[in-house]
């Protein structure tokens, strides 16, 4: 039971009221059991302080054992039971020390108190069983302290009057019932069901005063002691309550019988009116009280414990079927959501493997597409590096240091500019991408994850930079500008206007001897220009010669000498014009046409360079989103394998409810077959 209501995991199985009603059950059964062990019969007398408890007592011991006297007298329990020895003792709960009965008074009685003892402690008399004969059926009397001295009526009930057999209330006649009496057998009925209880009025003697109110006064405690017993207590009905219930004198019955005992007359003594009524009404007590604990002992001992046992059994009966329906019930819902995490998990399982595929194909997609973007925009940068470097300014000398420091800001304005010019073409496009594409993973993934997972699931970074390393620094560190005047009809100019570039400089750099390939050169240099001439001549060699022959005789050596000094004139005209801001476009133009020839060959590598950082934050994303899956599916999976470790539990309570419930059933075969046998008999 505790085990089926203490599983907060396992759902409503059983409830408190439950667990508490198999805790009283278990209480009872302990009780029964102790009842059952002992060999004895056991009566205990209870009842307000100087009613006559111990007076009664030792008046059915037909002796002075017990202390008694005016106000408050017994102040602890005191139980008297039979001896086979000759002489009465007693002990106590710290000693199993025999000490004479006459110290009875000093231990027991409330005036000479012992400090070691109080209202719970236990004092046990033996008395000859020869000087008594109801102590040889093996009875036991117990005494008690008044109920209206302490507040510990439960501990009093769980320690000395769970087992007794019957209750004797002793109340006094010039009072009726208090609420201290009444509240005392209330907490009994509680843990007994049904108790044996006696009713003795004390004090009857009393009544002669008002001889003329003697039925009313007996009539009225009658009704109201038929009514606690039959209809508060409902230990008895209202036709056998009234047999419970005796009004008597104790006092004046022990002073009769100890009268007796010293050979005086029984009725001697200032004994009041009506004396013999009272004597015969204790006697009939007594012959009821010993016909109750003699022919009855076995129905009193068994019969109310077997109904006891019935109830109990009943009522596990019906917690375990209770139980059962709560287990089975709950059972069903844990399979059901164990299937349905199953099925969960399946999808997670499912979905992810093809979103993983579709976001492949999307990352590859739009890394393809930033590198056409990036490659795009960076050609059409090359195009525009003429007016990117129209736009830098600095100051240019063509000494060494400053020209070094010139190509130096001039690299860092192109790399700025460059980078910059990207940037806005790409990066904001680029970035929109991106974002929409974590935007689409998050929106994807998210119906995958469990609800604690996904309270941490984040927005899409905005952290991301795309950058644009173009490395130009080291793209252009090849770079030689040349700044020296070249006249536009020098050797030079038309070397270059008629073989090319290219090998225009590998012809001039042939004519230093310092090249390694000059010998070598210089022949494909001759072999160029012969055969260029034997095209000439072989084309319209003849016209210009003829031609040139009859300008020369036409025009003279004036006009040669003019040409010469046109030529010499133009010369002169481009070596004054060739300043510093001529040198300056000259290094622009060089280094234009030089960067443009760099670039170009790192498009496909920028390009693949931003795709990669594109790859990278994309990857990184639904690798993130990924273990975010991953924790969810672990969290299934727990959740699976507590429902499977959950409803083995169920199961286990479930048989394990079904056999206390048919052990339930043989306990009851057994109670109403050992019933018929020995009870219903009697």
């Amino acid at each position: 039971m505790s085990e089926a209501w203490r599983g907060d995991d396992l759902g409503q199985v059983a409830v408190e009221e439950q667990s508490l009603e198999m805790q009283s059950c278990a209480t009872k059964l302990s009780t029964i059991r102790d009842v059952l062990l002992r060999r004895h019969m056991k009566v205990a007398f209870f009842g307000r302080t100087s009613n006559g408890k111990s007076t009664v007592i030792n008046a059915m011991l037909r002796d002075r054992v017990l202390p008694s006297g005016i106000g408050h007298t017994t102040n602890c329990f005191l139980r008297v039971e039979g001896t086979d020895r000759d002489e009465a003792y007693l002990t106590t709960e710290a000693s199993n020390e025999r000490r004479s009965v006459s110290t009875v008074n000093q231990l027991a009685h409330a005036l000479h108190m012992d400090p070691t003892l109080d209202s719970g402690s236990l004092v046990k008399v033996f008395w000859p069983k020869s000087r008594c004969a109801l102590l040889r059926d093996d009875l036991v009397l117990m005494d008690s302290p008044g109920t209206d001295v302490t507040l510990e009526l439960d501990s009093w009930i769980d320690k000395f009057c769970l087992d007794a057999d019957v209750f004797v209330l002793v109340g006094n006649a010039e009072s009726t019932l208090m609420n201290t009496e009444k509240l005392f057998f209330h907490k009994v009925s509680e843990r007994i069901s049904k108790p044996n209880i006696f009713i003795l009025h004390n004090r009857w003697d009393a009544s002669v005063t008002e001889p003329e109110y003697i039925e009313e006064v007996r009539k009225q405690h009658l009704d109201r002691c038929v009514s606690f017993l039959a209809e508060e207590l409902r230990v008895v009905g209202l036709d056998e309550a009234p047999g419970k219930i005796f009004f008597v004198s104790a006092k004046e019955v022990l002073t009769s019988r100890m009268q007796r005992a010293q050979g005086m007359p029984e009725t001697g003594g200032a004994l009041a009116e009506g004396f013999h009524d009272r004597l015969r009404e204790f006697q009939r007590f007594e012959r009821t009280f010993e016909e109750f604990i003699s022919q009855s002992a076995v129905k009193t001992k068994f019969e109310q414990h077997t109904v006891r046992a019935w109830q109990i059994t009943e009522a596990i009966k019906a917690v375990m079927d209770a139980i059962n329906i709560a287990s089975a019930d709950r059972k069903i819902c844990c399979l059901e959501e164990r299937e349905e995490q199953r099925d969960r998990l399946d999808f997670v399982r499912g979905q992810i493997n093809r979103l993983t595929d579709n976001v492949k194909e999307r990352i590859k997609t739009l890394t393809d597409d930033v590198a056409a973007k990036v490659s795009s925009a960076l050609s059409d940068q090359i195009r525009s590096l003429p007016v990117l470097v129209e736009e830098f300014r600095a100051d240019f000398n063509p000494t060494q240091e400053t020209l070094q420091l010139y190509k130096t800001k001039l690299l860092q304005h192109m790399e700025e500019r460059l980078v910059g010019c990207l940037a806005h073409r790409c990066s904001v496009s680029i970035l929109r991408d991106i974002t929409d594409t974590q935007r689409h993973m998050i929106d994807s993934v998210r119906p995958l994850l469990s609800q604690s997972v996904q309270e941490q699931l984040s927005t899409p970074s905005t952290s991301f930079e795309l950058t644009y390393d173009l490395g130009l620094a080291a793209l252009c560190a090849d770079f030689r500008e040349n700044i020296e005047f070249q006249f536009s009809l020098g050797w030079t100019a038309l070397v270059t206007r008629f073989i090319g570039v290219a090998n225009a400089k590998r012809a001039l750099s042939a004519s230093d001897p310092r090249a390694q390939d000059a010998p070598t050169f210089k022949d494909e240099m001759v072999v160029s220009i012969a055969t260029g001439l034997v095209s000439v001549t072989s084309r319209a060699s003849m016209m210009v010669l003829v031609i040139g022959g009859v300008v020369c005789r036409s025009v003279g050596w004036r006009i040669i000498a003019l040409s010469m000094s046109l030529y010499g004139l133009l010369y002169l005209y481009e070596r004054l014009t060739w300043t510093d801001a001529s040198r300056e476009r000259a290094l622009k133009q060089q280094f234009v046409e030089h960067a443009a020839r760099r670039l170009r060959t790192v498009i496909p590598v920028t390009g693949s360079a931003c795709s990669q950082q594109v790859y990278k934050e994309l990857s990184s994303t639904f690798s993130r989103l990924s273990q975010r899956v991953d924790l969810s599916e672990a969290e299934l999976e727990g959740n699976i394998r507590q429902l499977s470790f959950r409803i083995q539990r169920l199961e286990n309570i479930q048989r394990r409810s079904k056999a206390f419930r048919n052990r339930a059933t043989e306990l009851e075969t057994q109670l109403e077959a050992f019933s018929v046998h020995y009870l219903q008999g009697n």
